[in-house]
């Protein structure tokens, strides 16, 4: 399928011509970046194979440029932090336009867009600077609003001098509550203007095209991606998995650099003290090097300072996820790791649980990812590595030391391999389909597993959680639709489309490539592989055997958990672009169990733990305040309320990680003691081996013999 697409493409863009170009309009007090020709010729065919050949069928038209539009003002100044209202006036021009560029190569308008944005920005930060030789008096009851997002555009010059004022008084009283050397603070703060001048003088036109490629293939859907060749080389390093670093994504967010993933394995994983939302402020090198404040750095500038070479320290200050930018960082030490594929292998344990006199044991597998060694595949290898290869393994373990149930646990598994997510649901059904994809063309292929061995048969149980996608909802869907197991957790992500990465350089009509490199008479200075970059193309949908798709919808639990991630605003169904839900005819397939008969039983048993929980009553007020926090826009400049509330904030989280731990039977921590790196505190894992502790049981006492999966054999 992806072969005939690719040949299509190949085809489509051979017919391809020079793009148009236009004159440049210069902004006064910008660096006038331009785009190139090459960019220009980009623009176009990614436009022409998008608009061709994406499965999402979206006409490159007026509605669309709209969208577009209002991306890519969102991601030059989300937080209304610098454009006047005058300028979005002044845009408004190219609202309906851009489609018309895009389709003609025409990045003139972007690229004076951007020009003027960068020229605002200057003019902030520069002004800040000259705000620093102030008094301030940090007595008065004021308040900064320091969320904008839903703020209209600021009128005039003058209104946004007060706004940063009041910008640049808030980042001296973040640094005062830690120190009262307001000399040395001021540096500090000087330093950090300084800084971010310095980057945005370093942005090249690459950073700018890819920025507004991202507001086009995003406004299509949420997974057709544009890569210049720079990030077209991270992108495939990544997907290796042969980084040497501390083992976490990031994402710039409102200027700070926000951890949005962390590797199984890694340092970062590892230190047990780094969780997805944290932002980090600071970094330095080495156990006694000085740190180094990232706030408002580009992205791929602080990622270069975070990673480094495998066995080196790192130090990171951190503001934990949820906290106000005047608490006091943490600091977080690590040694660099290589982090690769076999550092992100499934791993087991075993909990015992007492129940009506016995014991149950319950094996629980942590499958971090769909993971398999291609190039070890296609050696032949006996011993690749993989996820279905490595649960074997385990599973086969596991039957030796006689667990009465397995509980695989997917949360935070973003997916990975499609056959990996097929042979894996073969360990534990006979034979059968698996997935369902369909094509541009509406033609549906049915992936089986044709194994008919099955490598456990017993109670079996499937954890997930809001970053379950992809190959992780394939697996949990066909356990549920076999009725071979319980889902239980949260909605997953909902990500049902297949990707198909198409190398650029090989679908370019050579005529071009040559006429382009005439002109630039210079090869690519990136280091990339490529020249042209890399499109991630959205070719098919995937559907559960039952025919439901787990795009958008995701996979739904048999019971459910509150979920520690917003569900309003991480998931497909929060992407405004994504392609919606909807069913096909079902496969033909014979069911393994049918546990809609214990599901009632099961939760009713699981709410009446709950009921009597405090680590589920800490949980649910931590969800509480945690909206609540999200929902705050501004905050005090008066010193002593900030003091007191953060102090508060202090107090308050201490304590209530020692009231967690002594519902866990855990003695209480003193202040400034750390925790043990192999304490388990993950509440949610211990209660989801309850409830199939619960099912054993029913199975045991034949209450439900009928409708069960057969014991293990």
């Amino acid at each position: 399928m992806v072969k005939k697409i690719y040949t299509l493409l190949v085809v489509g863009a051979a017919l391809a011509c020079q793009a148009s170009t236009s004159k440049p309009i210069k902004v006064d007090g910008s660096a006038n970046l331009q785009p190139d020709q090459q960019q220009s010729v980009v623009a176009k065919e990614v436009a022409g194979m998008i608009s061709q050949y994406n499965y999402k069928k979206v006409p490159l038209n007026d509605s669309l440029s709209t969208v577009i539009y209002s991306s890519y003002i969102k991601k030059m100044d989300d937080n209304h932090n610098y454009l006047l209202a005058s300028d979005i006036a002044d845009f408004d021009r190219y609202k309906t336009q851009l489609d018309d560029d895009l389709k003609a190569g025409n990045l003139v308008n972007v690229f004076y867009m951007f020009n003027v944005y960068q020229k605002r920005y200057l003019e902030r930060i520069n002004y800040s600077l000259t705000q620093l030789d102030k008094s301030y008096d940090f007595t008065k009851n004021e308040t900064f609003t320091y969320d904008r997002e839903d703020q209209p555009w600021v009128a005039n010059a003058t209104d946004m001098n007060k706004l940063w004022s009041q910008r640049v008084k808030y980042d001296l009283l973040n640094l005062k509550l830690a120190s009262s050397d307001m000399t040395k603070n001021k540096e500090t703060l000087r330093k950090r203007y300084q800084n971010l001048l310095s980057q945005v003088k370093k942005l090249s036109n690459q950073d700018v095209f890819q920025m507004f490629m991202d507001s086009f293939t995003e406004s299509v859907d949420p997974h057709t991606n544009y890569f210049n060749p720079a990030n077209a080389a991270n992108f495939n390093i990544e997907m290796s998995r042969s980084l040497e670093g501390i083992g976490a994504s990031l994402l710039s967010e409102n200027e700070y650099i926000t951890i949005k993933s962390v590797v199984a394995g890694g340092p970062a994983d590892k230190s047990k003290q780094i969780n997805v939302d944290d932002r980090i402020i600071g970094v330095a090198q080495g156990k006694d090097g000085e740190f180094q404040d990232i706030i408002g750095w580009r992205i791929e500038n602080a990622i270069a300072l975070i990673r480094g070479t495998k066995g080196t320290t790192v130090r990171l200050r951190l503001l934990p996820k949820g906290a106000a930018a005047s608490v006091k960082p943490k600091v977080v030490e690590m040694v660099r790791e290589k982090i690769v594929l076999k550092d992100q292998l499934a791993k087991k344990e075993i909990r015992t649980y007492q129940s009506n006199g016995k014991t149950v044991k319950i094996g629980i597998i942590n499958v971090p990812a769909f993971y398999i060694d291609f190039n070890a595949y296609r050696a032949k290898d006996p011993n690749y590595q993989s996820t279905t290869r490595d649960v074997k393994l385990i599973l086969d373990t596991l039957k030796r030391e006689n667990v009465d149930g397995v509980i695989l646990d997917l949360r935070q598994n973003g997916g990975g391999s499609l056959i990996e997510a097929i042979e894996l649901t073969g360990l534990f059904i006979k034979n059968g389909p698996v997935v369902q994809v369909r094509d541009t063309r509406n033609r549906i292929e049915v992936n089986e597993d044709e194994d008919p061995s099955v490598a456990y048969a017993g109670p079996l149980a499937v954890m997930t959680d809001r970053f379950s996608a992809s190959a992780s909802e394939i697996f949990a869907g066909a356990i549920q639709d076999y009725g071979r197991g319980l889902i239980i957790g949260t909605q997953t992500y909902g990500k049902g489309t297949v990707q198909s990465a198409i190398e650029l350089d090989k679908v370019i009509n050579p005529s071009i490539k040559d006429m382009l490199n005439s002109l630039s008479k210079k090869t690519s200075t990136t280091g990339a592989e490529s020249k042209f970059g890399q499109l991630n193309l959205t070719v098919a949908k995937f559907y559960r055997i039952s025919g439901s798709s787990t795009q958008h919808k995701g996979v739904m639990p048999d019971i459910s958990f509150p979920s520690v991630i917003p569900l309003d605003k991480y998931g497909e169904d929060t992407e405004p672009s994504a392609l919606p839900f909807d069913m096909i005819a079902k496969s033909t397939y014979t069911k393994a169990g049918d546990l809609s008969g214990a599901i009632p039983a099961l939760a009713k048993l699981h709410e009446q733990r709950m009921s009597a929980s405090a680590n589920y009553k800490y949980l649910l007020e931590d969800l509480d305040d945690y909206k609540k926090r999200q929902s705050e826009k501004s905050i005090t400049l008066n010193e002593q309320q900030l003091k007191e509330q953060r102090d508060a904030d202090e107090k308050k989280n201490f304590e209530r990680n020692n009231q967690r731990r002594a519902a866990l039977g855990l003695p209480a921590l003193k202040k400034g003691e750390t925790r043990p790196k192999n304490e388990d505190l993950d509440f949610l894992k211990i209660e989801a081996g309850q409830i199939l502790t619960d099912l054993v049981n029913l199975e045991k006492t034949s209450k439900l013999t009928n409708n069960v999966a057969p014991a293990n054999p």
